[in-house]
């Protein structure tokens, strides 16, 4: 080998070295939001999730359960950066726990209807639909507040009573779907949003406005959170988010 040849080679070893000492663009830690939100949003937030992490760049970390059970979750100290519930009893709870920042606002609305199995002839008339031995299924009240609607507009229209005896109790909203589905319960109380896009039952009845509670989710920052929590709060209320949620059976109202 000639000089001129070894100078080269050694001049390419150099090269090689000085490159895999050198940082990488990628070499920096990835932006991560962590969301901790009632299980009857899984669709739409995974959707709107998929959409901000395509346009910002941050990587949106989500976990579902009954409002109850994620606002237990964060108060006892759960790595969450953006809280969004169910109910405001539950979001007051957190904030009363110093577990909540500053950023809070009502984000959605909801209401109430009943389901049956998309093949089942039920009645409109709960009391005729559940004869017979049938079962409605609510969300169990003390921890999931699609339940405990369910309770307060049966209680306020004199049907609590009647169907006490007939009630089983789900986990969550989605819980209460798959028992209707798979006609495990007669008639299921859920949420607007959960029948949108389902195959499997069909809404029965709609209570009318003035019977319903007033269905709203909170949404906010956790204490703990950051600006990446702040960032993907103020992306939920615009229109691009808000008509995600419409498409999923929500009316924002942030």
């Amino acid at each position: 080998m000639t000089w001129k040849s070894l100078k080269t080679v050694l001049a390419s070893l150099v090269a090689v070295a000085l490159a895999a000492c050198s940082p990488t663009p990628s070499s920096g830690p990835e932006a991560t939001v962590t969301v901790f939100a009632a299980a009857s949003l899984t669709d739409a937030l995974t959707e709107i999730a998929a959409d901000y992490e395509r346009d910002e760049g941050t990587r949106v970390r989500l976990s579902f359960g009954a409002s109850g059970a994620v606002a237990r979750q964060v108060e006892a100290g759960a790595p969450a950066d953006v809280v969004i519930l169910a109910d405001p009893i539950w979001m007051d709870r957190l904030a009363a726990a110093g577990r909540l920042g500053e950023q809070r606002f009502d984000l959605l609305a909801n209401s109430l209807v009943v389901i049956a199995p998309v093949d089942a002839s039920a009645s409109q008339d709960l009391f005729e639909a559940l004869s017979g031995g049938g079962r409605l299924a609510i969300g169990t009240p003390e921890s999931v507040p699609a339940g405990a609607y369910a309770r307060t507009w049966l209680q306020a229209t004199g049907r609590w009573e009647a169907v006490q005896d007939r009630l089983v109790f789900a986990a969550d909203v989605r819980g209460v779907r798959a028992f209707v589905a798979r006609h495990e319960a007669a008639l299921g109380i859920v949420y607007r949003s959960d029948v949108v896009g389902q195959d499997a039952v069909r809404i029965v009845l709609e209570p009318p406005p003035e019977e319903q509670p007033a269905i709203v989710y909170p949404a906010a920052g956790a204490a703990d959170g950051g600006a990446e929590g702040r960032a993907l709060l103020d992306y939920l209320r615009t229109p691009r988010a808000a008509a995600i949620f419409r498409l999923h059976g929500f009316e924002p109202v942030a």
